[in-house]
């Protein structure tokens, strides 16, 4: 059974950082893109971050370059998401998603599209 599982969210203050993981088992990552997204409460689901499988190239949404970083370990079957500089607005429910191609910009619809294997999510809150 194909499964992802995310970790390390959490309640941080605004400033403070988290780092994500999401693990596979059931299946190799090798040979996926990987990305993160995020559904804030009452909003669609956008994406954050994704990193290819071939030259691990990566995109990132404008609102959170400079201050997150995506990478994977495929040795661990995992993929990271390092949250720094953390703002309230970075609020949601991150997902890890396992596809075909990296890109940030798709719709929700598109993303479940491109994006076929998806983790539960972990709930990241940024207040004081």
């Amino acid at each position: 059974q194909l499964q992802l599982v995310e970790s390390g969210g959490g309640l941080v203050q605004p400033g403070g950082s988290l780092r994500l993981a999401c693990a596979a088992s059931g299946f190799t990552l090798d040979d996926y893109v990987l990305g993160w997204f995020r559904r804030a409460p009452g909003k669609e689901r956008e994406g954050v971050a994704c990193i290819s499988n071939h030259d691990r190239s990566t995109q990132y949404a404008d609102s959170v370059k400079g201050r997150f970083t995506i990478s994977r370990d495929n040795a661990q079957n995992t993929v990271f998401l390092q949250m720094n500089s953390l703002k309230p607005e970075d609020t949601a429910v991150y997902y890890c998603a396992a596809g075909k191609i990296c890109t940030v910009y798709a719709n929700e619809a598109v993303q479940s599209i491109i994006y076929d294997s998806w983790g539960q999510g972990t709930q990241v809150t940024v207040s004081s």
